[in-house]
């Protein structure tokens, strides 16, 4: 059990947990999701570190197929810029490896923002912590659990 499940089943949070067999050789984990459990790609969202221009770290959430607007999430998070964090700093920060990084359940809770087209569905789904794991779950919830502000973040 993930740190994400866990933090969702204390909060008695209603989710759905979804696996499947990860290819090391995939190279987008999100793309990996969306064909290997049939999901529709809108609604399968991608976690990313990044870090702003004061060296803080902060969470996008974006769905799989669509690329973050650096220039979006600064002007969101009230920075003049930000650029992806580096990979040791994420593992170190979230405590989830790249490509598992769960927007739930990390060591330190950073500044979430969440794409705002995740409020057209019911349900999305995010990483459940590891590679291989996917969390379904209303965009609401996500929101309520990571103290999340939903936000035009993509282009």
């Amino acid at each position: 059990m993930t740190p994400a499940i866990r933090q969702l089943k204390k909060q008695k949070i209603m989710f759905k947990t979804h696996q499947y067999q990860h290819d090391a050789n995939a190279h987008s984990f999100g793309v990996e999701a969306v064909e290997k459990l049939s999901l529709n790609a809108a609604q399968v969202f991608k976690t990313l570190v990044i870090c702003t221009d004061t060296n803080q770290l902060a969470v996008a959430i974006v769905p799989v197929m669509f690329k973050l607007n650096l220039k979006g999430i600064a002007k969101a998070l009230k920075v003049k810029k930000v650029k992806m964090a580096d990979g040791n700093r994420v593992e170190a920060s979230t405590g989830y490896v790249l490509g598992g990084v769960s927007p739930l359940g990390q060591k330190k809770k950073l500044t979430t923002i969440i794409d705002k087209s995740a409020q057209h569905f019911t349900h999305i789904f995010v990483s459940g912590g590891k590679r291989g794991l996917e969390i379904e779950l209303s965009p609401q919830d996500l929101s309520k659990m990571c103290h999340a502000s939903f936000v035009d973040i993509i282009i």
